[in-house]
């Protein structure tokens, strides 16, 4: 029983005296030792994470009001949420808000309180366990030391929301560690974990749970060494040095992002410059960038885009009751979803006719591994889930199978009828076609209603979209299952009618295809994919359908050209020799473009610029095919779409969603350049007549 406790007690959370009158508010509590350290915890009332809202920070003000008139000897800062420390801020409290003043106003009273914190007369010590990301990371370092339970975590996300931090870290971050590292967390986005954030001096000890109050009374002692900044600390502190620096930093954000697309990154660069050797003026200007950046539309885009993201979580919440997924398919998009299914935690076995293709399959999954799990027992476990399966036994005890054979019905259908005959009882059936009409697929099942389409898109390690495609005969429980299972792999689950294409392809469709045709027209395909980069997109059309595959393109544009009742670019014939040859993609180094060993594509230095208008006529048969979707019931909703065409194809995010792109361009202008368009180049741009009835986006 002795050894019992103790491994209990590991367990546990260290969070303060455990027998105590604690004060208490609706989202802290405080109370005193019996050493004479004082505990502010923190966990927000109704919420499963803690989050930095208005009256969380109104609260913490009365706390620290508390603490000062007590003068314990030490604070001790932490979480009561076992996933981690402090999420960030609400940004519910700043959805909406377009007033830059109202914002600066806000943000001097937040400031106000974590300059308070800072002051303390006694040592403040932030304990960090699991996330500890943007504004509380922000509070943690006004803190005078960090603590830090082994596998936590750190960084500022904010750059995915156009913003930087904007509680103090433009200054705090700066001063405390090198300059030059710290700028690139802002900058990126990118979470240092335990390791990387003690070797940056970001935090000041590393321990065990159990450990917690002996580091505690280190600190309170003063015994624990605090490593601030080192020589690059003084050489930025001069004008000149940062403005090098900065110079750098310019040129390497824009291999990366666009200043009139995403401002905040070079906003930060430009504040650093000018004030990074004045605390007190970064800190001011810091407000002032923080709040107009805010206010403006890439910002509240984003900011909607969050919205949508946590919206599709929430279809993927219950219970899957999937331990076990069989895969049949080794190819690229087979062999990735095992993978990523291994690696969030589920067994998975992996079938082939060919074994090579396993051996490749596995082969990838270890560099995969290696690159995205942060220690040796997680990459360990998750070989140790990934099974090889050459004979195909794992179909029998899977509780989900998933066919990502060929692109054909016939082949699939032969799939489905092998699987059907061996899989258990109340197992899913699920297919990763992406076009076929689930009523095609079907046919010849004995239980139609545990069939169901779960699309994946290429890289499915980065993609965090899966279409969850239904038909009349689906069982609901199949449904609710699959979204379920699409939660547990922390991927956004989009339901969709079965229909050629489904939402994702039959959007892209005429947006690859009117792409092709420029370049049947003779223009450069840099220059087709200049013009959709211009725009905002992450890569033009022509790279796109390189990645997609070239062969995936044409099987789907034949499909959709045969099953769909509009209008459509012929097939180019030079497209489908290209595809016989064997040209079809990054994946198999040639396709558009030549790629290197790196799976970069070559592309030609010196290509025309795009010609103006080339970017309507390559994204508005896009947002016209969203508004007929939208009519045909393929998706549930606008809020729906636009975040699946986001998440799915990376459409500019900047821009919130197509179909808000539409409304902020003007639905009626849009109109009229598509009526332009048509009477130009013929019927294919012929406006849908939903955009009468388009309503508000979200």
């Amino acid at each position: 029983m002795g050894f019992v406790r103790n491994v209990l007690a590991d367990r546990e959370m260290t969070l303060g005296p455990r027998a105590a009158d604690w004060k208490r508010l609706t989202h802290w509590r405080l109370a005193t030792d019996a050493e004479g350290v004082a505990w502010l915890v923190l966990d927000r009332a109704l919420e499963s994470a803690n989050t930095l809202s208005e009256e969380v920070m109104l609260e913490l003000a009365e706390m620290l009001g508390e603490i000062e008139r007590a003068g314990p000897k030490g604070v001790v800062i932490r979480s009561a949420k076992r996933g981690g420390f402090i999420a960030g801020a609400d940004i519910r409290d700043f959805r909406g808000v377009t007033a830059a003043s109202e914002i600066v106003e806000r943000m001097t009273r937040a400031h106000g309180i974590v300059d308070r914190l800072a002051a303390l007369p006694m040592p403040a010590i932030a304990v960090i366990h699991g996330h500890c990301l943007g504004g509380g990371l922000e509070l943690a370092l006004a803190c005078r030391y960090r603590i830090a339970v082994d596998g936590a975590s750190f960084g500022f996300p904010e750059v995915m929301l156009g913003l930087h931090p904007g509680l103090g870290g433009t200054f705090r971050l700066p001063a405390q560690i090198d300059p030059v590292e710290a700028m690139t967390m802002m900058l990126t986005g990118k979470t240092a974990y335990t390791k990387k954030a003690r070797s940056l001096g970001l935090v000041d000890a590393v321990v065990e749970e159990r450990h917690v109050e002996n580091a505690v009374r280190a600190a309170v002692a003063g015994s624990i060494k605090r490593e601030r900044g080192n020589w690059k600390t003084s050489v930025l502190g001069l004008g000149p040095a940062r403005q090098l620096a900065a110079k750098r930093m310019r040129a390497a954000t824009e291999e990366k992002a666009r200043p009139e697309h995403y401002p905040a990154p070079f906003r930060l660069i430009d504040i650093w410059e000018e004030h990074g050797d004045d605390a007190e003026a970064m800190q001011k200007a810091e407000i002032r960038s923080f709040a107009e950046l805010l206010a403006g539309p890439t910002a509240q885009n984003l900011i909607r885009l969050f919205f949508l993201r946590e919206k599709l979580k929430g279809l993927g919440k219950g219970e899957a009751g999937i331990s076990h997924v069989h895969v049949i398919g080794a190819g690229t998009m087979g062999g990735d979803i095992a993978a990523w299914c291994a690696s969030r935690g589920l067994r998975v076995t992996l079938a082939d006719l060919d074994p090579q293709a396993i051996g490749r399959a596995v082969g990838r999954a270890g560099k995969f591994f290696d690159k995205k799990l942060h220690s040796s027992l997680d990459r360990r476990d998750a070989f140790d889930r990934l099974i090889p399966d050459f004979d195909g036994s794992g179909v029998a005890a899977a509780d989900l199978v998933i066919e990502t054979v060929a692109e054909r019905e016939d082949v699939k259908k032969k799939v489905f009828a092998a699987a059907e005959k061996q899989m258990r009882p109340g197992a899913i059936l699920a297919t990763n076609t992406s076009s076929i009409p689930l009523e095609t697929l079907r046919a010849g099942l004995k239980d139609p209603t545990r069939l169901v389409g779960l699309h994946f898109f290429n890289p499915v390690t980065r993609m965090e979209l899966v279409e969850v495609v239904s038909h009349d005969k689906a069982g609901e429980e199949t449904l609710a299952r699959a979204r379920a299972f699409c939660g547990a792999i922390d991927r956004l689950p989009a339901p969709v009618a079965s229909a050629p294409g489904f939402l994702v392809n039959r959007v892209l469709a005429p947006y690859l295809a009117e792409a092709f045709l420029m370049v049947d027209e003779g223009v450069a395909k840099e220059t087709v994919d200049k013009a959709a980069e211009d725009f905002g997109m992450p890569m033009g059309p022509i790279e796109l359908a390189d990645r997609v595959g070239l062969d995936i393109c044409l099987e789907v544009a034949r499909m959709l050209g045969e099953r769909l009742d509009e209008p459509m670019p012929d097939i180019p014939q030079w497209l489908v020799e290209k595809v016989d040859k064997g040209e079809t993609g990054r994946k198999a180094g040639r396709g558009f473009y030549d790629y290197d060993g790196d799976g970069e594509p070559k592309k030609a230095k010196e290509a025309p610029s795009p010609a103006e208008g080339m970017a309507d006529r390559l994204i508005l048969p896009l947002l016209n095919t969203c508004v007929r979707c939208l009519r045909e019931k393929i998706v549930a909703d606008a809020d729906t779409l636009d975040g699946a065409v986001v998440f799915a194809t990376g459409f500019a995010p900047f821009r919130g969603g197509p179909l808000r792109y539409a409304h902020d361009r003007g639905k009626k202008e849009v109109v009229d350049r598509l009526a332009a368009l048509e009477k130009e180049h013929g019927p294919r741009f012929k406006p849908d007549k939903g955009w009468d009835k388009l309503g508000e986006a979200g």
